[in-house]
């Protein structure tokens, strides 16, 4: 499956050129789902049909799907305290009833990143256009799987389950499972619903469609989001320069804004696929009016993002690792090595990888940006690398 995620700034219209991209893959053909993450039916205003928990067909080979999180949070919860329910006896512990149940900080982002795994996996549809919420939000429920499951495999590492012999024989006396014993399991089922996730996150074939209107907020939105996206391994499949205005004359007041979204139009060809898309002079509502924006199909040519590792041992005795960043800016830039992990920050994001296996035998020798690439030099270590010492 193709999966295309979209976002932009709050404002920018991204939801409505989501929507807009899904019909028009639906009309070429694509068994296509609309996704969105919407609290607000917005995507049915655009399409001109009610959307809600349950995917809804709008047109032939076209669905929308906007998940209840709420009651998808009651369910989790109410499973969970099934599959707790000895250790919870054991404890004296309440259980809560669906009724009383709102959802936690974070749960949402987590139910809507399940279901779209679920949409993804499901063989019903060809393409999954994914309306993420605005920018800020999208890029930090983009880095939700990695982080959690780097948290889980720090505070219960897997390994530590081979021990299992050497606990205490009070859960059987007491013909319970220990609470080790369940956390684990947990923990073991967590990371593989997040593994899941952040499997289709990093698929070849999904690709991010930035939506911003052409002007400096949104090139200011568009250069961090690029940068954000760059840092995950993302790729930007195009730009949608939402609301251009129509030509006017000189002495019109649409001049000034005209001049503004030409000069920042001009900007973006340089570095991205850029899409014009007209502003009707009215908020799109209905297929026509979706049609009428004329939004670029989808491409089925899909360039994976790659951090390449170049052998130079013979040339300068390093290796070094290519790592694109473009819209990233020197002074705002730090590496900090940690054990096999490299943390790398790059203005307002942070993302901890871990290394090549060739990288860790080696130590940091240096690091230079250069046209919107890092490059961080490494030297093998003559302990791990007998032959580079001789």
């Amino acid at each position: 499956m193709r999966t295309i995620l979209i976002t932009g700034p709050g404002g920018s219209g991204r939801t409505t050129v989501a929507a807009a991209t899904a019909l028009e893959a639906a009309r070429e053909g694509h068994r296509t789902l609309l996704l969105s993450a919407d609290r607000t039916d917005t995507p049915g205003t655009a399409l001109g049909t009610a959307t809600g928990p349950v995917p809804t067909e709008v047109t032939p080979h076209l669905s929308a799907w906007r998940p209840d999180a709420t009651e998808r949070f009651r369910q989790d919860l109410t499973a969970f305290q099934t599959r707790a329910a000895n250790v919870l006896d054991l404890l004296g512990a309440a259980r809560l009833d669906a009724e009383e149940v709102t959802p936690l900080p974070g749960a949402e982002e987590l139910s809507f990143l399940r279901a779209l795994r679920d949409a993804a996996l499901s063989e019903r549809y060809d393409l999954l256009v994914v309306d993420l919420p605005p920018l800020p939000q999208a890029l930090a429920l983009l880095a939700l799987p990695e982080e959690l499951r780097r948290y889980l495999r720090r505070l219960l590492p897997p390994e530590r389950q081979a021990a299992r012999a050497l606990r205490p024989v009070l859960g059987r006396l007491a013909g319970v499972p220990m609470p080790a014993d369940w956390l684990y399991e947990t923990a073991g089922r967590w990371d593989v619903e997040l593994a899941a996730v952040e499997a289709v996150l990093t698929d070849r074939n999904t690709a991010v469609r930035l939506v911003a209107e052409p002007g400096p907020a949104g090139a200011d939105a568009v250069r961090t989001a690029t940068l954000g996206l760059a840092l995950r391994a993302l790729r930007t499949e195009s730009l949608i320069a939402n609301r251009c205005l129509p030509e006017a004359a000189p002495d019109s007041w649409l001049a000034s804004p005209l001049a503004q979204q030409r000069k920042t139009l001009a900007d973006w060809r340089e570095s991205y696929d850029v899409h014009p898309v007209p502003h009707l002079g009215r908020d799109p509502h209905g297929p026509d009016d979706l049609t009428a924006l004329a939004v670029p199909g989808v491409n089925v040519a899909t360039t994976p993002v790659g951090w390449p590792v170049t052998d130079r041992l013979a040339e300068d005795g390093v290796l070094v690792w290519h790592l694109p960043l473009p819209g990233a800016i020197r002074d705002e830039l730090d590496l900090v090595r940690r054990g096999d992990e490299l943390l790398i920050t790059a203005g307002p994001f942070r993302r901890i990888v871990a290394l090549p296996s060739a990288l860790r035998r080696c130590t940091v020798a240096g690091a230079g940006l250069r046209d919107g690439e890092l490059r961080i030099r490494f030297s093998p270590d003559p302990d791990l690398w007998p032959a580079a010492g001789r």
